[in-house]
């Protein structure tokens, strides 16, 4: 299995993920452009436990309850790296952290109903107004 290496801005924090994505998305969901600070947050999904830290466990900053779901972050330059979602068993990758080019690629828009409003979305990619499906 090919190992994709990620990690925040400063460096603190660094991780290795099995290129093994299932999907890869824009969340336009307000939860996501607040965690992010952007207009939606590109992600890559992949089982939870295909993740591993290799530097920084003491750095992270964790919003949320693990074993819930939750986000991490990079306690020192704020990075948002990951998040956990406990109800699907998936860990959504935020796939500007990623140092190397995973094989999948963003293919839809989802929670486009709650997008920023200054945002026009500009490609032809399938648009769902709330989850896929």
């Amino acid at each position: 299995m090919t190992m994709l290496e990620g990690s925040c801005l400063c460096g603190a924090v660094a991780y290795a993920v099995e290129d093994a994505f299932h999907a890869a998305f824009y969340c336009h969901c307000s939860r996501c452009r607040r965690a992010t600070g952007s207009a939606f947050k590109p992600m890559a999904a992949i089982k939870t436990g295909r993740l591993r830290l290799t530097r920084g466990e003491d750095a992270l900053l964790i919003y949320g309850t693990p074993p819930g779901s939750h986000d991490v972050h990079c306690g020192a330059c704020g990075s948002f790296l990951y998040s956990v979602i406990a109800d699907n068993g998936n860990t959504h990758v935020a796939m500007g952290t990623l140092i190397d080019t995973p094989s999948v690629k963003p293919s839809f828009h989802m929670f486009v109903g709650s997008k920023a409003p200054w945002y026009e979305i500009g490609d032809d990619l399938p648009q769902f107004e709330g989850l896929p499906g």
